[in-house]
């Protein structure tokens, strides 16, 4: 019997479309060569679709959403002058991508922070640091935090403006990312670095408390602690050290893009936002709006959510695998995309051009 997937595509705004379009071919090949079909239902949301439907994630989205099997998100957001046009309440973070998570509980994100030996020179830091490459999983919390807390802003008694925001957390929300994380250190190297700013903020004491609990059932797991800022510069000068990291929303959203950097590029940073009965995935960049339509930007994190959507969402590990090998397979074969050409040899291909590598080496692969 075929299997048969129901996928939400939200393209989102400046080079959305564009590496979209390159992540929508991997579904073509996967069906050419095993007995699954992919239903793909392109929506409007962000930026654009605040212009398009007076809203960043308009119901006729919202109904789609709901009836897939799981979501492919493209970046979203426009420069800083066309933000100004769209409402604050609308603009791309807070009109779309919050309301998106907060809907589907995904609660749970998934950053893979890898560097193979052979792409190891895309890496602003030392090849003594990288040694054999990186491999990182890093698992942020995705619906609490200050990022969903009660927010106010007015002006006080004195005439001064003020803002406040509020951290808000629940030993619940905790320990189910926290669960996650253990869960994902199990199946690796059996190491866990607990991020935390305990030594401030009352959350994280609250975090480590829950930590404690949690860690009772998983006895064979070795847990480091690390403060936040300690972590941001072992990530620099150690990043072997790591292999699980798990941390809150806020603390996760400033890692992982650290992450990016020592990789060399965000564009080399997929992510999975996995909720209990749905998940999106999405490249963990932005929208690019400066390279817009250029033909020049990265699709290797949007191919690559694509890959983790295989595995985690549709059970197909082999596929995602070869999706993964095939991504590499271009890189080490001595090319790359503008953003990592800088001082290198490497013969820089366009978007489309490392698009046609890569379905030309999966399509290798599956035929095996």
């Amino acid at each position: 019997m075929t299997n048969a997937y129901k996928i939400a595509v939200l393209p989102g705004d400046a080079i959305g479309p564009e590496i979209m379009a390159q992540a929508l071919r991997v579904f073509d090949v996967v069906r050419q060569h095993r007995d699954v079909e992919f239903e793909l239902i392109e929506c409007p949301f962000g930026a654009s679709a605040y212009f398009s439907h007076g809203q960043a994630f308009p119901e006729e989205t919202k109904v789609v959403c709901d009836q897939v099997d799981a979501i492919l998100k493209g970046p979203v957001g426009l420069s800083h002058a066309e933000s100004l046009k769209i409402p604050v309440e609308e603009q791309a973070e807070r009109g779309a991508i919050l309301p998106l998570r907060a809907r589907y509980n995904t609660f749970a994100n998934f950053r893979p922070i890898f560097l193979s030996k052979d792409m190891a020179h895309f890496s602003p830091l030392k090849p003594e640091i990288i040694r054999d490459g990186i491999d990182i999983l890093l698992i942020r919390e995705l619906v609490g935090g200050l990022y969903f807390g009660a927010k106010e802003r007015g002006t006080n008694d004195a005439g001064l403006r003020y803002v406040k925001e509020t951290l808000e957390y629940d030993e619940a929300q905790i320990r189910q990312v926290q669960r996650v994380a253990f869960e994902q250190a199990q199946l690796r190297k059996k190491r866990l670095h607990n991020i935390h700013k305990s030594n401030v903020l009352l959350s994280s004491v609250l975090w480590n408390e829950v930590l404690e609990e949690v860690r009772v059932d998983y006895p064979d797991v070795e847990v480091v602690h690390l403060l936040v800022d300690a972590a941001a510069t072992a990530l620099c000068l150690n990043p072997g050290q790591f292999d699980v990291m798990v941390m809150e929303n806020m603390f996760g959203d400033i890692l992982s893009d650290q992450g990016g950097g020592i990789l060399g590029s965000l564009g080399l940073m997929p992510s999975a936002c996995i909720g209990p009965d749905k998940a999106y995935y999405e490249p963990s960049h932005g929208s690019a709006p400066d390279i817009a339509g250029q033909n020049i930007a990265n699709p290797y994190s949007m191919i690559g959510s694509v890959a983790m959507m295989l595995e985690m969402s549709f059970a197909m590990a082999d596929e995602s695998r070869a999706v993964w090998d095939a991504m590499r397979s271009v890189f080490e074969a001595g090319y790359s995309t503008a953003d990592l050409s800088a001082g290198g040899s490497a013969k820089v291909v366009s978007t489309d051009e490392f698009g046609d590598r890569v379905m030309a080496r999966l399509d290798e692969l599956l035929a095996n």
